[in-house]
């Protein structure tokens, strides 16, 4: 039968155990002698006494019957001990995970950034709120070279890396913004005098060469290749980094694409940026492996990319 109003009422007002009740009940109830159990967990007589009778009170039901001379569990009593020691050992499970799961997050989270993605505002924001939420956390920014930053990830030389997708297969992301890619060309170059370019306008004009060890998915949206009416791409030097790659566009020995931000981050003299008119967007992402997805320092900063685009103006 369901209980009546009234009982349901005492129930809710009623103040719940606590685990050190719950505790002296069980030592008590193995002891059944208020002098050996006290002694057992260190109180004094009356203490545990005036706890198990604030017990009784808060459960509204008698445990123990007692005497001058004996001390025996009631029948309620005897029901609810092996309750009482799921309750501890359910309480002590998760102390052990939470305290399994504070260590972890004390350890350090090494994040990498790719170019000048450090300085964008969505990178300073999710790291922001990572301090936020896990204040314990040693979180150290490392800047691996563009040819570098996907390695890094899977070589586990940091957990987490702000980057341009597209992204190879083992890498899992979470999009942070997006923005237009722009053409990087010769400041000499006659098309650089213009305020916007159609791809087809540059299908002549060598592209810079990414190392091969950067997959083929990223080295391919890069140099927009293939092109969309299927026409080859000129490729010219290969480049090792940022820098070398502005100075063979400086030296007109190729062009490049980069985000639309390069402009303010990367300007430098033999250089100059168009808009091109057809050309699909940059998004900018928190990646990890997807095998490490799962790690408590990798699902603190999950969380805080997550919280970062729910409520961008955080």
């Amino acid at each position: 039968m369901a209980p009546g109003r009234g009982a349901r009422a005492r129930l809710v007002g009623a103040a719940e155990p606590s685990v050190h009740q719950l505790r002296l009940f069980l030592t008590l109830g193995e002891e059944l002698h208020f002098g050996r159990a006290a002694a057992r967990v260190f109180i004094s007589q009356s203490a545990l006494s005036q706890q198990i009778r604030d017990l009784e009170k808060r459960l509204e039901v008698q445990l123990f019957r007692r005497t001058s001379r004996t001390v025996e569990l009631t029948t309620a009593g005897e029901a609810l001990i092996p309750e009482a020691r799921k309750a501890v050992a359910g309480i002590d499970r998760l102390r052990r995970v939470a305290g399994a799961q504070s260590r972890q997050l004390s350890a350090r989270l090494t994040v990498g950034t790719i170019g000048a993605e450090a300085a964008m505002p969505h990178t300073r924001a999710v790291l922001r709120i990572l301090k936020e939420r896990q204040p314990g956390m040693e979180i150290q920014v490392v800047t691996p070279n563009f040819v570098d930053h996907i390695d890094a990830l899977f070589r586990q030389e940091v957990d987490v890396v702000f980057l341009r997708p597209p992204v190879p297969d083992g890498i899992e992301t979470h999009h942070l913004a997006s923005e237009p890619r722009v053409a990087c060309l010769p400041a000499d170059d006659p098309l650089a005098a213009l305020p916007r370019v159609a791809l087809e306008q540059l299908a002549d004009r060598p592209v810079v060469r990414m190392p091969p060890r950067l997959p083929r998915v990223w080295r391919d949206f890069w140099a927009v290749d293939p092109r969309p009416d299927g026409s080859p791409v000129k490729y010219g030097p290969v480049v090792p980094d940022m820098e070398a790659l502005l100075h063979t566009v400086a030296a007109g020995e190729a062009m490049c694409f980069l985000p639309a931000a390069a402009r303010d981050f990367f300007p430098r003299p033999g250089v100059r940026y168009v808009d091109v008119a057809g050309l699909s967007p940059s998004a900018s992402s928190l990646a990890w492996l997807a095998a490490r997805r799962n790690a408590p320092t990798i699902t603190a900063a999950r969380y805080a990319a997550r919280t970062y685009s729910q409520h961008p103006g955080h």
